[in-house]
């Protein structure tokens, strides 16, 4: 069942790739409306390792999805779907093999019927829009991307375990808007890179970013972070405010969001504090 858990994640991360590479609006849509599914199917298979008291871990194969033609990757997700229908055998939850199966079944026929397209993804015009940003912006919005990219993963992947292994009400509606405030800003940024044709996957997140033994001193740690990616927000927008009023206000709304996950944490922080940990 880990195996299970690890090929669920390679698909989910596949399909959210796909998704940011199709210009057609449905398939887009369709796409990152599954990931989203997929992705809860990898809570759902983690749920049950812990239950069974199975060892797993977030660690996966690293993902190629450099394609010129659109339909390559979604015959790549075919394939991916075909190995963990494979998988489910072993699944001894009877609802919830079913409930996997058939959203699959749902997801390889929906994908079989998509129209194949062209993708630029990957040829690294660093160009967003019709925005003619200059060198100096355009180097700092490529690291930025890159960056935050790799962060706002990190840290899906990180309260959503932290999230699974606690039964904690409390700390769980926190971890989960975490969760999907970091979605929120792995799809934007991901958009971007797309056009920007620099798309790239996440490098795989090391065991001891996610199994935590100190969760107060992460959280403290966690806000320090969170201020100096404002700041880097802030930068930014500073950077490409004269060439576009559009990016500018982007990267402040990012910046502001960053305050709500801050105080969040503050939350947290107080919480551990009064149960005296």
């Amino acid at each position: 069942m880990d195996s299970l858990l690890v090929k669920t994640h390679e698909l989910w991360l596949s399909t959210l790739m796909a998704s940011f590479m199709s210009k057609n609006l449905d398939t887009k849509r369709d796409l990152d409306n599954f990931s989203d599914i997929i992705f809860r199917h990898f809570t759902w298979i983690e749920r049950e390792l812990i239950k069974e008291g199975i060892e797993y871990n977030y660690d996966r194969e690293q993902i190629p999805i450099k394609v010129d033609n659109l339909r390559v990757i979604l015959n790549n997700l075919i394939d991916r779907i075909n190995t963990i229908e494979l998988m489910l055998v072993n699944l001894e939850q009877e609802a919830l093999k079913h409930r996997i199966q058939t959203d699959l079944d749902f997801i390889k026929y929906k994908i079989s019927k998509m129209e194949d397209e062209d993708v630029n993804s990957f040829n690294a015009n660093r160009k967003y829009k019709d925005f003619s940003l200059s060198d100096e912006a355009t180097d700092a919005f490529t690291l930025f991307l890159f960056e935050e990219s790799y962060k706002e993963y990190e840290l899906i992947m990180i309260y959503n375990y932290l999230k699974a292994h606690s039964n904690d009400d409390f700390l769980n509606k926190i971890f989960q808007i975490l969760v999907d405030e970091s979605f929120f800003h792995l799809k934007s940024f991901g958009q971007m890179m797309s056009e920007m044709g620099i798309l790239g996957v996440p490098r795989v997140i090391h065991r001891s970013l996610y199994q935590i033994d100190d969760v107060v001193e992460f959280l403290k740690d966690g806000i320090d972070e969170e201020l100096a990616a404002k700041e880097q927000c802030k930068d930014l927008s500073n950077a490409v405010a004269k060439d576009s009023q559009e990016l500018a206000k982007f990267f402040d709304f990012i910046n502001y969001q960053e305050n709500y996950h801050i105080e969040l944490m503050k939350d947290a922080l107080d919480y551990y504090s009064k149960k005296g940990v």
